[in-house]
């Protein structure tokens, strides 16, 4: 993505698209990498010269280097199922209450710490002399330089969100060797500049190189940045394969009623606390597509399939969105319907009635999570911003107005790469605070405003549901007891 800016307008042009496909080798999913940094530097050539180049991705998954900067094998994909009994070992030398209150970060399986603590003892890691996060490991290769980004470093369970420092503490009782990380480096610093062979390959101008420039790595912390409030008692959703729904704070939360409801304190733009909570997310639709394009032989398009899903009528098929069998890929529509059956609630049957049922469970979910983060901070919000792929789902939208009970404004739909960008700006003196970004986004970003609608009744079954699903979720402490099913890409 290229972006233009001036003082009263903001553009944003995609200047090259390109697949990303996990690969399973050896009973082991991966991802291409080398095939992902191939479609960024297609993606640099086709964009032309540039005042500066950020990198931003996806969390907790990381390459090896040994000691000559080379790197060891492709990165594991976090769907992968190495981690399932990683938790349980983790616990063991220090338990859930003890590791959230020293990092703030939610139990989620796939989380760096246990992707180490299930590597520890494998051949690459003893090999390894540095491990970089995924946007760090492509701007390694861009510019020769290694650093690890603080936002993304965050997800790691390894850092303490309040001193935002390496939890040194954490990863001497679990035998992490921190010296693998490289230093730490903020959103706005300079990451180094691209290098010969890359300005050759992408033909980009040599004299000045082009310079690379420190963003909010992780995809989230650079798509909450970019959320266009007008006032500070905002929640926001950043949707797409997953939902991440929270509040942004000023300190971190690490109470244990924070740890219940597997809340968590990954770190921002400009010292902010992103407290929110992992949903499934869109995953949940994508993987169904996958599933009845392979089963019927044909692409199922989403606007049709959406109309239909609006004709169902509401909450009649629910599950947990939050539910971790729905993490692996796989033949969603039968786990979905399974998990429906499993909890006496009817199960869908047709496309249109789990696309139904798919869009109100993660509405439902919404709902629970804003309500949780008000009620563990002591904070109110006033409007709910919807950002990311999500935003251009306008039934989505709708009933999470509906089910949160609070109006809603989506947009814009590339968020993560608005943020990415103008936090470059920032960086090259084009804008001032995360205050004057958000207000530009307000003024040149459309946006969709959602009210909610239906009577009392309709208030009082979305207030049901909540409390049906919340009596039947798994304990966050519980989830690693479960044995995930290893469902295989076809």
């Amino acid at each position: 993505m290229s972006a233009r800016l001036t003082p009263d307008t903001l553009t944003l042009t995609e200047s090259h698209r390109f697949p990303n496909r996990p690969i399973r080798t050896a009973d082991t999913l991966h991802w291409d990498i080398l095939a992902l940094y191939a479609g960024i530097l297609d993606g640099l050539r086709t964009a032309g010269p540039v005042t500066s180049v950020g990198i931003d991705g996806w969390a907790v998954d990381y390459g090896l280097l040994d000691a000559d900067g080379a790197l060891l094998g492709n990165p594991v994909h976090y769907r992968d199922t190495r981690t399932e009994s990683a938790p349980a070992k983790v616990w063991a030398t220090m338990p859930a209450p003890e590791l959230y209150a020293a990092t703030g970060i939610q139990h989620a399986p796939f989380n760096t710490l246990y992707q180490l603590t299930a590597a520890q003892g494998t051949a690459q890691l003893a090999a390894a002399e540095r491990l970089l996060l995924i946007p760090d490991l492509i701007t390694y290769w861009l510019t020769g330089e290694q650093g690890t980004e603080l936002t993304n470093a965050s997800t790691t369970q390894l850092l303490d969100p309040h001193t935002k420092t390496w939890s040194h503490d954490v990863a001497a009782r679990l035998g992490i060797n921190l010296d693998l990380f490289a230093p730490l480096r903020h959103p706005g610093d300079p990451a180094g500049h691209l290098l010969p062979h890359v300005l050759e390959e992408t033909g980009l101008p040599t004299t000045p190189p082009t310079p690379v420039t420190t963003v909010a790595s992780h995809d989230t912390a650079s798509a909450v940045a970019a959320v266009p409030a007008t006032t500070d008692n905002f929640a926001y959703i950043c949707t797409g394969t997953w939902s991440l729904a929270g509040l942004e704070l000023d300190a971190p939360v690490r109470t244990e009623a924070g740890r219940a409801a597997n809340f968590t304190n990954e770190l921002g733009t400009d010292g902010t606390v992103r407290y929110l909570r992992n949903i499934m997310g869109l995953w949940l639709l994508q993987e169904c597509r996958r599933t009845w394009s392979s089963d019927l032989d044909v692409d199922l398009d989403l606007e049709p399939l959406l109309r239909q899903a609006a004709e169902v009528p509401a909450l009649r098929f629910l599950v947990d969105a939050s539910d971790p069998t729905f993490l692996p890929p796989g033949n969603m529509p039968h786990r979905i319907a399974q998990a429906c059956a499993a909890a006496g609630r009817p199960a869908p049957t047709t496309p249109a009635e789990t696309t139904r049922c798919i869009l109100d469970s993660l509405a439902l979910a919404h709902r629970q999570a804003i309500e949780d983060a008000q009620r563990l901070t002591g904070r109110s919000v006033d409007v709910v911003h919807i950002v990311g792929g999500g935003a251009r789902n306008a039934l989505l939208c709708q009933l999470t107005a509906d089910a949160c009970g609070l109006p809603v404004v989506a947009g814009p739909a590339e968020a993560a790469a608005l943020g990415n960008v103008l936090v470059q700006a920032r960086a090259h003196g084009l804008t001032a605070d995360r205050h004057e970004m958000r207000a530009l986004l307000a003024r040149t970003q459309p946006l969709t405003h959602y009210e909610p609608t239906g009577d009392r009744r309709t208030r009082s079954a979305w207030a049901e549901a909540s409390q049906r699903i919340t009596s039947q979720r798994i304990a966050p402490q519980r989830i690693a007891s479960q044995r995930i099913a290893a469902h295989r890409l076809p």
